[in-house]
């Protein structure tokens, strides 16, 4: 304890002394005053010396209490103007009143009575968000800056050791890519030893050269499977040049007149190898069954990014999967209590044909089979088909309503979904939960959005449409296959629709199917009867074909007016007119619809993927047959984020 305060300690104590001897001195007084006068001088000294020391208290106190001001002022200063810590004054129009030397050696010399805004654009954009707390760079160091809004004072904290560490880590965890030849096996059957030898050659030195390019492990598994190890570093050098390793090896191959194309799934954001690899093989599997000749990077999130899918899905020669597809269906619907069919909302030919096959392989094997249809959401252009099944009374006994569909469902039902795989695109997403076993039969490309743990998936997105899938599941079947007449033409109708009457997306196999089909009863007149159409459908699409424009080259837009509505169907088909125009490489139709949606189709002729375009809009398709829907107000906001999509396409690469 300080000296002069154990001083006012023992000042207390006389105090009270003194008070004390004052009363005794005045009581003996009155019988001794000899002794009482005595007493009072002594008294009188005593005063003498404690108003001294009360003084020196004073005096000792004054300047202890200035040394201690001293030295926090001082202090204070020093680590103002000295600590490795910034700190900015900013008054209310958020002009700089004042900042210590630290952060004023990372700005311009002149910074005082500067706007912020002027200074740095991110802490003002801080102070227009209301945060106050954020890590932002200036020059090449990094600031964690603390905002006090009240005292309008800023602190900046150096955390660039902090952030270069943790972009550091970030850049080295590792990344699992498995690389598949799509279709090795069947563009080298038959070679001789010599040409196989030299191309697959020609592929792993490509590959290698990659590799080495951007130091990547690439070891080889199989004739047709490669996996590369790396990290996030190399990852997005390869992100960067939008994995040109895709392009080089469908040119290389190219010159030896085949079409080897190389599809790759990459697995990254884990720790764990196993995920790692799951990540990887799940990732592989979504570029499969988008048809190949593409990248998808899958993170631990669930985020999917895709790149390439240039070319079309190659149609593959061999029928060996469709054979064995169909006996492992077969012994689905065996297994299973009854069968239900059910398609996407608002089904078209495709979908409803699709479903009565589907029903056809349920009944040859005595199997229960039941088709979910929404009488109140039939697509018009498959109203006289319908129409058709009404007057069929068997066929037309095997349709329930979504309702009847809930109602039925049990453990036991198998569920077979056809000509999509997305839940949310299904009639009634709810018997999803009600099933235990579910298989999807689809031909379009696979997108993020896919049904949870189904125990068969036949997706071909070479194929032209999930009829001609049927078809041939159909044909494998391996009891008598005895089909009615509007089955098969059904299935012929959903053919030929999707294949714009074998005009697109039709391989060898398509007109194999069409020829099992005719041959099974299909009537070709009835087909074009199904297919007749309306006058005022007609008419209606030609005001949409009239109001295109031409949006950098090649590529035409098509916008309805705003109090106007179609229906999906007719502006599918107006995007496919407008295809059909001279010099149209890309076509893209927006409408609203009755419910309020408004719709995009877009359509090409393989050259620009008009796939990756409706993904950016949260669509999805095949590389020349895509749609999407939006909720916006307007249809010059849904125009606009349309050639924003196209733009972002084209200029950031294919």
């Amino acid at each position: 304890m300080p000296k002069f305060l154990m001083k006012r300690w023992h000042g207390y104590h006389v105090i009270t002394l003194f008070a004390f001897t004052t009363v005794f001195m005045a009581i003996l007084s009155w019988y001794q005053w000899q002794i009482g006068l005595f007493g009072f001088f002594v008294l009188g000294v005593l005063a003498i010396y404690f108003a001294q020391a009360r003084v020196s208290f004073q005096r000792d106190l004054e300047k202890y209490v200035m040394t201690l001001t001293y030295r926090v002022n001082k202090a204070g200063e020093e680590a103002v103007t000295k600590m490795p810590i910034g700190i900015l004054l900013y008054n209310e129009e958020r002009n700089i009143q004042w900042v210590n030397p630290y952060i004023a050696s990372f700005m311009s010399e002149d910074i005082i009575h500067e706007n912020l805004e002027d200074v740095n654009e991110e802490i003002d954009e801080m102070l227009e968000a209301g945060v106050n707390e954020k890590v932002i760079k200036i020059d090449d160091v990094f600031f964690h800056v603390l905002i006090e809004p009240n005292e309008r004072l800023m602190y900046f904290l150096d955390v660039t050791e902090k952030e270069n560490t943790k972009a550091r880590y970030e850049e080295t965890q590792t990344v699992v890519a498995l690389i598949y030849l799509d279709n090795y096996d069947e563009v080298t059957q038959g070679m001789e030893d010599q040409v196989r030898s030299r191309l697959i050659s020609q592929v792993t030195s490509s590959l290698n050269s990659w590799a080495n390019e951007h130091e990547i492990l690439l070891r080889r598994t199989a004739s047709d499977r490669f996996i590369a190890i790396m990290n996030a570093k190399s990852l997005n050098e390869v992100e960067d040049y939008r994995f040109d390793v895709l392009d080089e090896i469908r040119e290389l191959t190219a010159k030896e007149k085949v079409a080897i194309t190389l599809s790759i799934g990459v697995g990254t954001g884990e720790d764990s190898l196993r995920e790692l690899g799951t990540l990887a093989q799940s990732s592989l599997d979504l570029a499969l069954g988008r048809g190949g000749d593409q990248v998808a990077i899958k993170e631990k999130n669930g985020k999917v990014r895709f790149y390439g899918g240039k070319s079309n899905a190659m149609e593959k020669r061999t029928r060996v999967r469709a054979r064995v597809i169909s006996h492992a269906l077969r012994d689905f619907v065996l297994e299973s209590e009854k069968v239900m069919i059910m398609g996407h909302k608002n089904p078209d030919m495709d979908a409803i044909g699709a479903a009565i096959g589907v029903q056809k392989i349920a009944e040859v094997n005595g199997k229960e089979g039941y088709i979910v249809l929404d009488p109140s959401d039939i697509n018009h252009d498959v109203q006289k088909l319908m129409e058709e099944v009404e007057n069929h009374d068997h066929l037309w006994s095997q349709f329930i309503t979504p309702d009847e569909a809930v109602e039925q469902a049990t453990r036991q039902t198998l569920l077979i979904v056809v000509d999509t795989h997305k839940p949310s695109l299904l009639i009634e997403p709810k018997i999803l939960n009600q099933v235990e076993r579910i298989v999807v039969l689809d031909h379009h490309r696979r997108g993020e959005e896919f049904i949870e743990d189904p125990v068969l998936v036949y997706m071909e997105p070479y194929a032209s449409s999930t009829a001609e899938l049927v078809t041939e599941l159909l044909e494998y079947q391996p009891k008598q296959l005895k089909m009615d007449r509007l089955e098969a033409t059904a299935l012929l109708a959903g053919i030929i629709v999707d294949t714009k009457s074998f005009a697109v997306r039709t391989g060898a196999r398509t007109f194999d199917a069409a020829s099992f089909l005719r041959s099974n009863g299909a009537d070709t007149t009835l087909v074009q009867k199904l297919l007749k159409e309306d006058l005022e459908q007609y008419v209606k699409r030609s005001k949409l074909v009239e109001s295109a424009e031409n949006y950098r080259d090649g590529l035409a837009i098509a916008m309805a007016k705003e109090d106007e509505t179609y229906s999906q169907v007719l502006i599918a088909q107006a995007a496919d007119t407008l295809l059909t125009m001279k010099d149209v490489v890309a076509s893209f139709v927006i409408s609203k619809r009755k419910d309020g949606l408004i719709s995009i189709s877009a359509r090409s002729l393989g050259d620009v993927n008009v796939q990756l375009i409706m993904e950016r809009l949260n669509g999805g398709g095949h590389l020349s047959n895509a749609a999407t829907q939006l909720e916006l107000e307007s249809l010059e906001e849904a125009k606009e984020e349309l050639q924003k999509a196209i733009d972002d396409f084209l200029e950031g690469g294919q």
